[in-house]
């Protein structure tokens, strides 16, 4: 018999080889049934992880326990943005502490913008984008939450408050700075004399903030005219 012609092992009608052939055809079987047994339980605790995860992560941001943006009392450390920001342009940096993301942007027609890089809804990244209307719009890609980029408000999707803004001022050399911050949805006049009062005086009774040395009194309604 040439090579090209020699029976497979177990052909021949040899008992011990056939035997010894289903076994290792059993062993084979068994050891891919097991096989697929530990990857459908790895892949269920995966899912069952990331679901948990997910999960706190919405009751969390829903109870209010998460950080956000605006919570403190106290006046941040300015922090400089960016050396220039021309029309058109955003940058991300961080906001009035390190892990605190935040986007900076100069709308078309030159004003300058700042907020929260993190969504209200689910706490995910926040985008700018540049292409959607003249004003372009920030954007949360988890759930397609989007917010307008001149207020800050909720233009469309699920999340449900505004994004945290943030005050910037632009310096005589174009550097451009984050000075303060605002809870969502915090009126600027409240949220700017609650952190200068106390810090800055001076630069609260320049705003006019009630309590201020030096301030006129005015009503609430009549600061959020």
């Amino acid at each position: 018999m040439s090579v090209t012609e020699q029976a497979p092992p177990g052909a021949g009608g040899d008992p011990e080889s056939e035997a010894g052939t289903d076994a290792a055809h059993a062993r084979l079987r068994d050891r891919i049934s097991a096989d697929s047994l530990t990857s459908r339980r790895d892949y269920l605790r995966i899912v069952a992880t990331v679901s948990g995860g997910l999960a706190a992560g919405g009751i969390g941001v829903a109870a209010g326990i998460l950080h956000r943006h605006g919570d403190s009392e106290q006046l941040p450390e300015m922090r400089k943005v960016a050396d220039q920001l021309l029309p058109g342009e955003s940058v991300a940096f961080r906001f009035p502490g390190d892990d605190d993301r935040a986007v900076a942007v100069r709308l078309s027609d030159g004003t300058l913008v700042g907020y929260s890089a993190v969504c209200t809804h689910l706490a995910c990244a926040v985008l700018w984008r540049a292409d959607r209307g003249p004003d372009g719009e920030l954007y949360c890609p988890c759930h397609e939450g989007v917010f307008d980029a001149r207020t800050g408000k909720v233009a469309a999707g699920p999340p449900p408050r505004p994004l945290p803004r943030i005050f910037l001022t632009e310096q005589l050399d174009g550097s451009v700075w984050a000075v303060a911050t605002a809870r969502s949805g915090e009126p600027a006049e409240d949220a700017l004399c609650r952190q200068f009062r106390d810090a800055r005086p001076d630069m609260a009774q320049r705003l006019g903030c009630p309590g201020a040395a030096g301030a006129e009194t005015t009503s609430p309604d009549r600061r959020r005219t």
